[in-house]
């Protein structure tokens, strides 16, 4: 497919709220968090507190939305964090930032490829018996998802809407079974205990909750494309409400249907099994079949969505010149960004030929590792982001919002997401089950610091370098045909 010679910017006004919605849902995979992360996050964190730990950080989350969708006015860019740390931190930040989102992004497409293979694999082999290794199923993912990435992005908003609610409602029938028929005891609130906060877990906890509200930050990624300005925000409100009840009521249901005292010892003996061994409990099989088909579509669905993200980021960095110019190269024929495509595509690729070239195990090393580390990274961006809302309202005058929006609900924000950033980082070796004080606990957080370092170097490499190119970190389509001044770089 031939690329156009004109990138200026995407297709524009063809995603809806309820396009928009599926996207940021499904970026948060409710199976996959479920039946993956959250399963094997009570045997990490060694406590039932997860449900708590998702209502948590809906909390924390929607207190950063309220800036960051009173911001995204003010935006015209699909690299979303990067271009709102840009305008209120600075250009220079906002190229550190943007290092950070572009490999935060492709570790979750990674994992979430690796995921899938490792999945469909079990259940393939479950289903006829015949052992097919993890890669080729990861190999096919890889395929159909490079197929779908350049297509029209509407197109795609289908693909995942019925995704999407296939696997919510197997998800909550499962949830139903749980609390209809609970252990032992009854059903009981004891893994909502605020306590669970207070004890050395709650890095842990804090840290697997936010993987599923990554894919709020699809919201303003996707803007750019929206019908109109009031199309984020309602798509906004309405994300927030299903992934925070969705993702909080499960996890609780888990704990109603092993136990909260023994949902910690299930969890580390059935590991992503154990919400299907607790439906096989309660259930039909097909149903229960059902469901373990509608985690790979969950798997799959995802890495579609983080695909789009991840293409638009490379879009974004490559039009405004930080990265390289062919980047930001769209499909004639569908207004798709697919040199982003191709790369996003590339990395994955390499990602999963080198975890199997090297024997490793794709489960663990791939998409676990992948996904928290990814998570951090997206942490990391949030923050940093919650921080700039404040210092780009403060800088802007007659934005026509009061303090709220632009000044008390981000600051709140940031204290917040500072809190759970150094909890995460401080409890992260647990979060990967190497333990306290294990090497792997400081390196990836380090590794992450290095990355977002050498893209503010290279910011303030342009700024000195290619003043020029360094004035348009952040405008988005405005960057293809702005004229800077001298005068016009103070401040950035």
């Amino acid at each position: 497919m031939p690329p156009s010679n004109v990138s200026a910017a995407l297709a524009g006004s063809k995603l809806g709220v309820l396009s928009i919605v599926f996207f940021t849902v499904a970026a948060g995979a409710p199976a996959t968090i479920v039946g993956g992360v959250s399963a094997n996050g009570f045997a990490v964190a060694g406590t039932p507190g997860l449900p708590l730990g998702h209502l948590a950080m809906a909390l924390v989350v929607g207190a950063f939305a309220i800036g960051y969708v009173t911001m995204s006015r003010h935006v015209d860019n699909a690299g979303a964090f990067y271009a709102y740390i840009a305008k209120g931190l600075g250009g220079a930040t906002g190229t550190g930032a943007g290092a950070v989102a572009v490999v935060s992004y492709l570790m979750i497409l990674a994992g979430l490829l690796g995921g899938f293979g490792v999945g469909a694999a079990d259940f393939a082999e479950r289903l006829t018996g015949v052992a097919v290794a993890w890669w080729w199923f990861s190999a096919a993912a890889i395929l159909l998802v490079a197929a779908l990435g350049v297509q029209r992005i509407d197109v795609n908003g289908r693909v995942l809407a019925l995704l999407l609610l296939a696997e919510v409602t197997v998800l909550v029938v499962f949830d139903v079974a749980f609390v209809a028929a609970p252990a032992p005891g009854g059903v009981g609130f004891g893994a909502l205990n605020p306590a669970v906060l207070l004890t050395g877990s709650a890095g842990s906890i804090l840290l697997i909750a936010f993987t599923g509200f990554i894919g709020f930050a699809n919201l303003t990624v996707l803007a750019q494309q929206a019908r109109d300005p009031r199309t984020v925000i309602r798509a906004a409100s309405l994300s927030l409400l299903i992934i925070s009840a969705l993702f909080a009521a499960s996890t609780w249901a888990i704990t109603e249907a092993a136990g909260p005292g023994g949902v910690v010892a299930a969890a580390d003996r059935h590991s992503t099994r154990l919400l299907f061994v607790l439906a096989a409990e309660r259930l039909p099989v097909a149903l229960v079949d059902l469901g373990n088909a509608l985690y790979l579509t969950s798997l799959f669905a995802a890495a579609l969505a983080f695909h789009h993200v991840c293409a638009r980021y490379l879009f974004a960095l490559g039009r405004e010149g930080i990265g390289a110019a062919w980047w930001a190269r769209t499909s004639t024929r569908t207004a798709a960004p697919v040199a982003g495509s191709l790369v996003a595509t590339g990395a994955a690729s390499v990602a999963v030929l080198v975890t199997g070239m090297l024997g490793l195990d794709p489960a663990v090393h791939l998409f676990f590792w992948g996904a928290t580390t990814g998570a951090l990274g997206v942490l990391l961006l949030v923050l940093l982001t919650s921080v700039a809302v404040v210092g780009y309202f403060r800088r802007v005058g007659g934005h026509g919002h009061g303090a709220w929006p632009t000044t008390i609900a981000p600051t709140a924000a940031s204290v917040l997401l500072a809190v759970v950033l150094v909890l995460a980082v401080s409890s992260y070796g647990t979060t990967l089950g190497v333990g306290p004080g294990h090497a792997l606990g400081w390196v990836v957080p380090s590794g992450l610091a290095v990355v977002f370092t050498l893209g503010l170097v290279w910011g303030v490499v342009l700024k000195h370098a290619r003043p020029q190119v360094y004035a348009r970190i952040g405008l988005g389509a405005r960057a293809t045909v702005v004229r800077i001044g001298p005068e016009e770089l103070v401040g950035r």
